[in-house]
């Protein structure tokens, strides 16, 4: 460099002036949605008791699962025709609105109404923020925006669950509603200034007219909560309701997600799909670890969901170390993030039987975390550059759906194998199977992103 040169400086990808308020923002009311998420998971068997819902436990989970497909559909449809300014401010104003309704809750239908508003404004929140990653961030800069998602889901998913705990057995269950508000409305105020200063995008192209969108926001809506119930009440009448499910969610799927999905047609279709591999499998896995932990193995509560905790630390680690990454490809990431997927979940099969070595779920859950740190971020990155400004809206609120249908009936398979081939008392012989078919999903899933993400709309 010569005396008359000038240094070139690298614009931030996260914290240059222009992105520094909206990189605030959806960091802090993502970081709140997962503490309200962590939070209700621990608190629910307080809250059914006290409001004596014992057999409406599952229901809760269930209205939030139903509202969120519905204003992801809707949100999505709303971010294509208007930008996400509109579901931006609307999506955290109506979880606050379900925050204190679920707070003040006296009963169960207050609890669920409660549950049904916070599942329509996370559900709008979650697609206008994917909306305004593409709107603000330049392409180069949109795996940073994933990687700081990510890590905003550190901090709960190491605390969350225990501050949760104190916080209801020291003052109730309802501060874990009502503590939230404030601070919702905080990170909801840092955003409004900034919206209201986004440039116009232009757009490449008319926004496609999709008919029959809210018809199908609803039958995925009432499959997907019908599949949840059958899954966690297993019995003869409940696999009915799921087959009778499962026949409404198939022609919802193919009007809600881009054409071809469903078959891995190439470029698009195959990345949204990616998210429902890559989901089901992680996560159909992660929700038998601890059952296997305290039925085979003898582990106490704590210490069967601290590998959980691990390995969500190695998720979001790669998804940060791929944000750093910018110059690298999104389709050999995903490709990588589901060999380590594969890896980390065939691993799981080894603590499956009762000599296994428990100790090994503190080693392979990482590498499995990683996978989906590596995975998700990409696939979300290849879903944005494959979109238009017109088609934004539709294309992230495929992502959630196919991560929700993909959670869904991997969860609803491991279901299915512990009530007709084991017990919860000794799912051994459901639980390695159950861990193997999902390692042989994501070994797949490498063939398909390694074949078919690589096309031009997607290098």
């Amino acid at each position: 460099m010569t005396a008359t040169e000038t240094p070139v400086r690298r614009t931030s990808a996260l914290w240059a002036p222009d992105r520094r308020g909206p990189t605030i923002g959806i960091v802090l009311l993502v970081t709140l949605a997962a503490f309200e998420d962590m939070g209700v998971n621990t608190a629910m068997p307080r809250i059914v008791g006290d409001l004596h819902g014992g057999a409406w436990y599952a229901w809760p989970f269930v209205a939030f699962l139903a509202a969120s497909v519905v204003a992801c559909v809707l949100s999505g449809r709303i971010c294509d025709l208007r930008g996400p300014v509109p579901s931006m401010i609307a999506g955290p104003a109506v979880f606050v609105v379900g925050l204190v309704v679920s707070g003040t809750a006296v009963s169960m239908p207050l609890l669920l109404l409660g549950r049904t508003l916070q599942g329509l404004g996370a559900g709008a929140q979650v697609v206008a923020v994917t909306v305004l990653i593409g709107a603000v961030y330049p392409e180069r800069d949109r795996p940073a925006a994933y990687g700081a998602l990510s890590a905003a889901w550190v901090l709960p998913a190491l605390i969350g669950p225990a501050v949760a705990g104190v916080v209801t057995q020291q003052a109730g269950w309802r501060p874990v509603f009502l503590g939230l508000v404030p601070l919702v409305l905080l990170g909801l105020a840092i955003l409004v200034p900034v919206l209201r200063r986004l440039p116009a995008e232009e757009r490449d192209g008319a926004t496609p007219v999709r008919r029959g969108l809210p018809l199908a926001a609803l039958g995925a809506a009432v499959g997907l909560s019908a599949l949840t119930f059958a899954a966690q009440h297993p019995s003869a009448v409940t696999l009915v309701v799921g087959v009778v499910a499962l026949g409404a969610l198939v022609p919802s799927a193919r009007r809600l997600l881009p054409a071809g999905t469903l078959r891995a047609r190439p470029g698009l279709p195959t990345a949204i799909l990616s998210r429902g591999l890559l989901s089901g499998g992680y996560f159909a896995v992660l929700a038998y670890v601890p059952l296997t932990l305290t039925a085979v193995h003898h582990y106490p509560p704590a210490a069967a969901g601290l590998p959980l905790t691990v390995g969500a630390l190695g998720w979001c680690l790669a998804s940060a170390w791929q944000g750093r990454r910018r110059d690298l490809s999104r389709t050999v990431l995903l490709r990588a993030g589901f060999v380590l997927l594969a890896v980390g979940l065939a691993g799981v099969a080894l603590i499956a039987a009762p000599g296994g070595p428990a100790w090994a779920a503190l080693v392979v859950l990482p590498i499995a975390g990683a996978g989906m740190g590596l995975g998700v971020s990409s696939a979300s990155v290849l879903t944005l550059d494959a979109s238009t400004v017109a088609d934004r809206g539709f294309n992230s609120s495929a992502m959630q759906i196919s991560d929700l249908l993909g959670q869904v009936l991997m969860v609803g398979v491991g279901g299915v194998l512990v009530n007709l081939l084991a017990s919860t008392a000794h799912p051994t012989a459901a639980v390695l199977p159950l861990d193997l078919a999902m390692a042989a999903l994501a070994a797949l899933g490498a063939v398909l992103a390694g074949r078919r993400t690589g096309a031009p709309a997607l290098a």
